[in-house]
């Protein structure tokens, strides 16, 4: 998840949504606003309508007194607790006559104006109250006077509000399925966006992984305008990385020239002379020479490792070093197994495993009784992919303090076997540079083993 988080196209498509649900969201509030004030609207004027058939369908005498009321034209009216509902009662008198709708039977409507509710321009009150059979209600009700002064009549309908509420809960639904849907299509297409227009981003990621194991050198194709400027300043820098780790190689090469011929003039003509200071200039030219070696081939083995899409196939590599080998020490007669997944590449050059691996294979077939093993397999890091080389030989092997001391440059545990004594330590230089592991333990196999850690090509991480 958290990896996630840290993508461009989830944070892109998690913005568009997160907003795209909010909008979608205040519009289904706002559209279902809209919708209920329009169907209250309607709903009101359906009443008023009646209300004016209402008043026009009583018949009054001339005293003003109501004789009897028409057809109002609504079937529900007539319909026992149906929810609508009409009523007309004369206001003011003792024992008012009251007219109302088969629908109402018995039961009396809650007027607006008993409840303190102002008459508008039209004299017409509205209120909402809840019926006979405590159903919601809409209520109309207008005054009129007529005949004698203050002989006022009541007029009144109501209609079932929980028709409305219906009507309003439908268009809510209907407006989520809508939008609901309205939404996950423009999730999809958001999200297809982002694919489309982050796949040159993906393009040049495919590319880089490329270089890093060695498939390729440079971004190659077209890209957008955008990220254009991005994949040539990228290729400038590869360029640039190729040409510094050339111009390293130049200098090297230029500065061991330079200082190994006036250091073998000295020696010689320190040797031609037997004096003691003849003998010492010979002793710390020779010091200088190794140590002018030493660091001039640090400064090569770093520049290489340095080096962007260099990368070495591990099992050929081994298996020509065990070929060199049997045939430099086929007179001991040493069995040598190997176990090398053909898959796995170093992250490196050629050179530099060959300068590792053979030292190492080179110091077993040296001090190894009859038999040695190489294996090597992959596992991942905490600085990315690495591949574990162990090497283990059935020789004497060494104690702890034996083990330190071989790691120094120079240092030899047995000076009958041949040797300069530095292989170790330029094994242990070399894999410090390419930021790995060399230990060194006692083998199942009753000697040394030896196990380095190195990094592989993206491609095996």
């Amino acid at each position: 998840m958290r990896t996630r988080r840290r993508s461009l196209a989830f944070r892109l498509v998690l913005a568009a949504t997160v907003w795209s649900l909010l909008l979608l969201a205040v519009a289904a509030i706002l559209l279902s606003s809209i919708y209920r004030q329009s169907v209250e609207r309607n709903f009101d004027a359906r009443l008023h309508v009646y209300l004016k058939t209402l008043v026009a369908s009583a018949k009054w005498d001339e005293a003003g007194v109501i004789e009897s009321v028409g057809n109002v034209g609504e079937p529900r009216f007539e319909t026992l607790f149906s929810g609508w509902y009409w009523q007309i009662r004369e206001l003011g008198a003792q024992n008012p006559a009251v007219f109302a709708s088969r629908s109402l039977w018995v039961e009396r409507l809650p007027l607006p104006s008993e409840q303190g509710v102002h008459a508008d321009e039209e004299n017409i009150r509205e209120s909402n109250s809840a019926g006979p059979q405590q159903e919601p209600l809409r209520i109309v009700e207008r005054v009129i006077t007529f005949g004698e002064p203050g002989r006022a009549h009541s007029f009144a309908v109501a209609g079932d509000a929980a028709e409305l509420e219906q009507d309003v809960a439908d268009f809510r639904i209907s407006v989520i399925w809508a939008l609901g849907l309205l939404g996950a299509a423009f999730a999809t297409t958001t999200l297809l966006q982002v694919r489309f227009g982050l796949r040159p981003l993906a393009n040049i990621s495919r590319q880089l992984g490329a270089i890093r194991s060695g498939a390729a050198q440079r971004l190659e194709g077209e890209f957008p305008v955008e990220i254009n400027t991005l994949a040539k300043e990228l290729n400038a820098l590869i360029d640039s990385n190729n040409a510094i780790v050339e111009r390293a190689r130049t200098h090297v090469g230029n500065l061991a020239h330079a200082l190994k011929t006036p250091l073998s003039v000295i020696s010689n003509e320190a040797a031609q002379s037997r004096a003691g200071l003849a003998r010492k200039v010979e002793e710390q030219a020779a010091i200088m020479r190794d140590q002018i070696a030493r660091q001039l081939e640090r400064a090569r083995m770093a520049a290489r490792a340095n080096l962007i899409g260099v990368v070495t196939e591990v099992r050929p590599a081994l298996e020509a070093l065990l070929r060199a080998m049997e045939k430099i020490h086929g007179e001991r007669g040493i069995a040598a197994t190997l176990s090398c997944p053909a898959s796995i590449r170093f992250a490196g050059e050629r050179q530099d495993f060959d300068e590792i691996a053979g030292n190492l294979i080179d110091n077993a077939f040296k001090w190894a009784n009859g038999r040695i093993s190489i294996e090597v397999e992959t596992a991942p890091g905490k600085k990315g992919g690495r591949m574990r080389l162990v090497i283990d030989d059935d020789g004497p092997g060494l104690n702890s303090e034996e083990r330190s001391e071989v790691l120094r440059r120079g240092a030899r545990v047995d000076e009958t076997i041949p040797g300069a004594g530095l292989g170790l330590a330029i094994v242990s230089e070399l894999v410090q540079l390419y930021d790995g592991g060399f230990a060194l333990s006692a083998s199942p196999a009753g000697g040394l083993r030896v196990e380095v850690e190195l990094p592989v090509s993206d491609e095996n991480a």
